[in-house]
């Protein structure tokens, strides 16, 4: 028999933790601690059991996209084509349909998973690609002539700055199928690990762009490259160039040996950026969204 409950405990969550890392395994996870105090309001986790034993775990909640939630059924690959991942897709649409929003979406990376999420309704909506940057010996560079670039653990106060000044212009122009809404708390909490590992742009004293890198505690030889945003009005000057550079120098003296980073397909400047500096495509990620209710 099936069962699908809310993940509660500290041994919960941690069990949730291990069906992640063993589905998704080039990707982060959050740790008991980082999953406590960043839970966010209407956000679930369940864990999935046949017989006492966890084989599965899943996660919704309102997506950052406007008007959508998320969510993200996972089966451990010898149990998937038992009925594990229709019972979690089902307890995870319902609360979905609990937040008062009508469209919910999800990411697939096979074409079983795709099968799976198109029998219930959902489509395509974009494609995000994953290049990998394997970090060897990477030089602190040379900003732009008139810019600084600090980290944030040198200037803490300068994260909020960029998040009025650069996060929301990024906001608004990401190449996504609807605006990315990010209150100031979750920009202070979410979008930042590190403050030593994350950096600002500097041009008479205002913050003109951002970039880092988000840890990875299980993996601490990879890192995610945090969002990378330049002021409209400073890009195509270099400043991102030189921001990711430093995030690659800061890698390299701090034992990180791949960084990764995900990006829209809408996004070719970044993907080129990104290509330029030395980065590789190593898989792609396929949105998929449906209208509420599911018929599951």
């Amino acid at each position: 028999m099936i069962v699908v409950r809310e993940a509660e405990s500290d041994a919960d969550l941690e069990a949730w933790r291990r069906v992640f890392m063993a589905v998704v395994p080039h990707e982060r996870a959050a740790s008991v601690e980082q999953m406590r105090t960043t839970a966010r309001k209407g956000l679930l986790r369940v864990l999935a059991e046949v017989d006492s034993e966890v084989v599965g775990s899943g996660i919704a909640g309102h997506s950052d996209l406007v008007g959508a939630a998320s969510l993200a059924p996972r089966v451990l690959p010898a149990t998937r084509r038992t009925g594990v991942g229709t019972q979690l897709l089902r307890v995870l649409a319902r609360h979905a349909e609990s937040l008062g929003v009508d469209v919910v979406q999800t990411n697939v990376d096979d074409q079983g998973s795709l099968a799976f999420a198109e029998r219930y309704g959902f489509h395509e909506i974009d494609r995000q690609v994953e290049q990998v940057r394997a970090v060897g010996d990477a030089p602190v560079p040379s900003p732009p002539a008139g810019v600084e670039i600090v980290s944030v653990a040198a200037r803490p106060e300068l994260w909020r700055a960029a998040y009025e000044i650069v996060g929301a212009q990024a906001f608004e122009d990401m190449a996504l199928v609807a605006p990315v809404e990010a209150t100031l708390a979750e920009w202070e909490q979410d979008w930042i690990s590190d403050p030593e590992a994350m950096f600002v742009a500097l041009a008479d004293g205002q913050v003109v762009g951002c970039a880092g890198l988000i840890l990875d505690d299980d993996q601490p030889h990879r890192a995610e490259n945090a969002l990378t945003a330049v002021r409209r009005d400073w890009r195509g000057r270099g400043v991102a160039s030189a921001l990711k550079r430093m995030t690659l120098a800061w890698a390299a003296l701090n034992g990180v040996r791949e960084v990764y980073t995900w990006t829209q397909r809408g996004n070719a400047a970044m993907r080129r950026l990104n290509k330029h500096l030395g980065y590789v495509t190593r898989s792609e990620c396929i949105t998929v969204r449906a209208s509420l209710p599911l018929d599951v």
